[in-house]
């Protein structure tokens, strides 16, 4: 790990610093977008766009990169961010602010697919699984990082969206200054989603629900807080408790899944996260109550993402993992714009409280179908499965379908 450290740690930092700024405009909007008087609605529209743009990012910026290279494009998406973040309290409009969240959407996603290519050109055979665990750790440390910066300013002023203004732009220099040399950049096969969906229709399904999931979850956070009535240091560490959650179940979670027929773990999840939505609902806890039920929803919600790209994995062939990484987080991206917006629209019918009502009805309709498809079919025999890998809500394809390789090479 250390050799993987030595060679790694500029691309590293420098996604740690994203993380951070990016962890803090998401929190900081639903604050600040409160405080300017926009609408449950409105909010949610302005989350979903983020989402939009990343989808669109996962599809158009590669052809970027194979036309003007990975140095331009990771140097003129990072401006464009480091930019879009000072606008935010220069034009406190929701239409405006809707149109800029497409634009860091779209930036962060193309940052992301030339970040994990970098890594994945660096790291050898050997050190390649290494490498992208040390990611996915610190892209984890730096989003609960940048919940402790939410009370670094006031969210009424200007001063604290220059803070990850200033983190993006700092994020950078380690990278483009590096003697990393830019990796080739290649283009795989795709899958058609009827081919997916054949493949592995709970992993087609699950990733739907499980993009709406996390976008309600981790984008309509702030929102939610604010309706509550919770002060800026309590939304912070409530947003940093789902992260912290979501980090240590990742193991026990794995360890298990490598152990039993997936789709019971999954089901066993759902329904965990369902009842526990429906108590959140009927108690409504107060704050420290509220932190626990946060440590386990995200402690569900991250392993579940992976446990689906596990699963699906189960089925394909190695030349097909690529193909089918890029078609399982389409599926999440679509569930990931329709997320906050149905989050929003509850919230405007039934009060705060709809925001666990809504991550509830996903997970119930997640546990409903997991436990048909386990009538449909037997599950491979646990020695023919791939190994658990912990994969981020936020990885390009391109990571996905190295950690999907991954497993599989591990039952080789």
């Amino acid at each position: 790990m250390l050799k993987v450290l030595a060679g790694t740690w500029p691309l590293l930092l420098g996604v740690m610093l994203l993380m951070v700024g990016n962890g803090l405009q998401a929190s900081l909007l639903g604050i600040r977008g409160a405080i300017e008087g926009f609408s449950t609605t409105e909010l949610s529209v302005v989350t979903s766009a983020y989402f939009l743009g990343f989808l669109i990012g996962s599809r158009t910026v590669p052809g970027m990169i194979r036309r003007v290279g990975h140095v331009r494009v990771f140097a003129a998406l990072g401006a464009m961010i480091s930019a879009v973040l000072v606008m935010y309290p220069v034009l406190p409009e929701w239409t405006v602010w809707t149109a800029l969240r497409v634009v860091i959407g779209f930036s962060f996603s193309g940052v992301y697919i030339t970040a994990e290519s970098w890594l994945n050109n660096t790291a050898s055979n050997d050190t390649r699984g290494q490498a992208m665990s040390a990611y996915m750790i610190v892209q984890m440390i730096g989003i609960i990082a940048s919940q402790a910066l939410l009370n670094a300013g006031d969210p009424s002023g200007f001063a604290i969206f220059v803070i990850p203004s200033v983190l993006v732009s700092l994020a950078f220099m380690p990278i483009l200054l590096t003697a990393m040399p830019a990796p080739r950049f290649e283009t795989s096969r795709r899958l058609s989603f009827a081919e997916l969906f054949r493949i592995s229709p709970l992993g087609v399904v699950g990733m739907l629900l499980a993009g709406g999931i996390f976008s309600a979850m981790f984008g309509m956070a702030s929102v939610w807080g604010t309706l509550e009535g919770l002060s800026v240091r309590e939304i912070s560490i409530f947003i940093g408790a789902l992260y912290v959650g979501g980090l240590l179940l990742q193991y026990p979670v794995g360890w298990a899944s490598d152990r039993m027929d997936r789709r019971q773990l999954i089901l066993g999840l759902a329904v965990v996260a369902g009842a526990l939505m429906a108590v959140t609902v009927l108690l409504q806890p107060g704050f420290g109550g509220l932190i626990v039920v946060a440590l386990l929803l995200g402690g569900i919600t991250n392993p579940v993402y992976s446990l689906l790209i596990a699963y699906t994995n189960d089925f394909l062939g190695h030349e097909d993992m690529a193909a089918a990484s890029a078609g399982l987080l389409f599926m999440n991206g679509l569930g990931a714009i329709g997320g906050p917006l149905v989050t929003g629209w509850i919230m405007e019918q039934t009060g705060p409280q709809g925001f666990f009502l809504f991550i509830g009805l996903l997970y119930a309709g997640l546990a409903l179908y997991a436990g048909w498809r386990m009538t449909r079919r037997a599950a491979p025999a646990v020695a023919d499965t791939g190994a658990f890998a912990s994969v981020a809500p936020t990885a390009s394809a391109l990571a996905v379908g190295r950690v999907m390789a991954k497993g599989q090479d591990s039952t080789d």
